[in-house]
């Protein structure tokens, strides 16, 4: 029987008003954080909802959505009933396609909506002419002010889906098993998926990696990087077979599998960087590079280019980090993301400040500000949630530091503190890790030391080599002032006490 055609959901997008569908997801998942769902809506869920792709919600989204919009119905949310869905055609709502079927089945239809690391917003975010269709604010349900703001926690939490809500991939001759990425020894069910014969590697495996990813930047953003970065070396593992192994029906599934292969390498390869590992993330980052170039990605090779670049800062190869950083720029230049620009930018500004080329820097710092300010746009990747205004400060404090302009950093750091949203807890550890020193170095030990503790209570929550060796290096500073500040002293106290736990 033939399937109906779907009718988009003018409801729901009139509800979602001049935010782009990234954002909206945003709110979405900060709406289900209130209530204690989890969610993993993006973008290209709330495009499956608005091109009616997604005629009724499951049941964790619906919650979420009578949350978000008291009084409502899902009829008042442009949804079908739930009893008019049921059966095979009601599973479309969190489920990838099905990994086998009969022998000449066709393919199920391309999404709605584009995906993957590198794909821009919706249509409707890079195309202001259609903004004219829902341009009325009357609905009675788009005034829930404290839920419409910019949430920027990434868009990672796994859905209820047996193959995605298990992203961690292992591949064998005829199966892929998808295994929970748990903290702390929690268990590693999977739930085992059949192969067809042919090794045809579709939606459901190229979804898998692709979650793999974000559920690693999640749980990173939330604890750091030492404990997670053993395990995250088996679905990467896997992602790789899986290229090296499988057939693609379709060229755009052949290209999202490169891409999310790479973007599993650059993660996988952070997660070294961030734990210390520094040879252990050259390499990652170099196998992002080498998928990258074979499948002509410009996206994926700017970024394994901008990690490269921020590792060889770190590793203290100043000259390679600039080198690395411009070559990053190359390639970023016809994606449309005047953000990536500025990021790269700042990448090569660390490597000029690591030379002590001050005039180098600031001109770095410079252009990269000014690309800052031209704002967001479609061609902005996905991995770069993580980059707001915090986060430029916090580089821009980076260079001054390595510039020994002291009072300059804490400047900046300061204000990197006061910008961080709170969802990043990592970050919030990392900022204060780095004012810590600064503050410490410009003679401000008070400040520095009272910043200092801020950092050990968010490290009973973040396990970061790197962070913990940013503030005992702090804690060095402090040692010859203890004496005559108590503040520092007390610090110091805690901080040792710590290292020895």
């Amino acid at each position: 029987m033939a399937s109906t055609a779907a009718v988009p959901n003018l409801a729901f997008r009139q509800l979602r008003g001049q935010r782009s569908a990234g954002e909206f997801a945003a709110v979405v998942r900060r709406a289900a954080r209130e209530i204690g769902e989890q969610v993993a809506c993006d973008a290209r869920y709330i495009g499956r909802v608005e091109s009616g792709e997604i005629r009724c919600p499951n049941y964790a989204y619906e919650r979420v959505f009578l949350h978000m919009f008291p009084g409502a119905s899902l009829a008042d949310l442009g949804f079908s009933a739930r009893e008019s869905v049921r059966g095979r055609g009601a599973r479309v709502v969190s489920e990838p396609p099905p990994v086998h079927g009969r022998r000449g089945d066709a393919p199920a239809p391309a999404a709605a909506s584009p995906s993957g690391p590198h794909a821009p917003l919706l249509p409707h975010d890079s195309r202001p002419h259609h903004d004219h269709l829902f341009a009325h604010h009357d609905h009675p349900f788009l005034h829930r002010d404290h839920l419409l703001h910019r949430d920027t926690e990434p868009d990672d939490i796994p859905e209820e889906s047996d193959v995605l809500r298990r992203v961690f991939m292992t591949s064998g001759t005829t199966t892929v098993a998808a295994a929970s990425l748990g903290l702390g020894g929690a268990p590693a069910s999977a739930a085992q998926v059949s192969l067809p014969a042919q090794r045809r590697v579709g939606e459901a495996e190229v979804n898998a990696v692709e979650k793999a990813v974000r559920q690693i930047r999640l749980l990173d953003d939330r604890h750091g990087a030492d404990g997670l970065y053993r395990r995250a070396a088996q679905p990467l593992r896997a992602a790789y077979e899986l290229l090296d192994a499988g057939t693609t029906a379709r060229r755009a599934t052949s290209d999202r599998l490169h891409a999310g292969a790479g973007e599993l390498a650059i993660s996988v390869g952070w997660l070294a960087h961030d734990s210390g590992r520094f040879d252990d993330a050259r390499s990652h980052y170099a196998e992002a590079l080498a998928t990258a170039r074979l499948a002509g990605d410009a996206g994926l090779e700017a970024h394994a280019f901008c990690n490269t670049s921020f590792l060889a800062r770190d590793a203290g190869r100043p000259r390679e980090a600039v080198r690395a950083a411009e070559a990053g720029q190359r390639a970023a230049r016809t994606l449309g993301s005047p953000r990536l620009l500025a990021l790269l930018a700042l990448r090569e500004a660390g490597g000029r400040a690591g030379l002590g080329d001050r005039t180098g820097c600031d001109r770095a710092i410079g252009r990269a500000r000014a690309a800052f300010d031209r704002g967001t746009a479609a061609g902005d990747p996905e991995w770069m949630s993580f980059f707001r205004e915090a986060e430029l400060e916090l580089l821009e404090a980076q260079c001054w530091s390595a510039l020994g302009d002291w009072s300059r950093a804490a400047r900046h750091g300061l204000r990197a503190t006061a910008l961080q949203d709170a969802h990043f807890t990592r970050n919030l550890a990392l900022y204060r890790a780095q004012l810590t020193g600064d503050l410490a170095r410009a003679g401000r030990a008070d400040e520095a030391a009272a910043t200092g503790h801020q950092v050990l209570d968010l490290l009973t929550r973040v396990q970061s080599s790197r962070i913990r060796g940013m503030l005992a290096g702090a804690a060095r500073v402090l040692e010859p002032r203890a004496g005559g500040v108590s503040g520092a002293a007390s610090f110091l106290t805690r901080h040792r006490e710590s290292r020895s736990a």
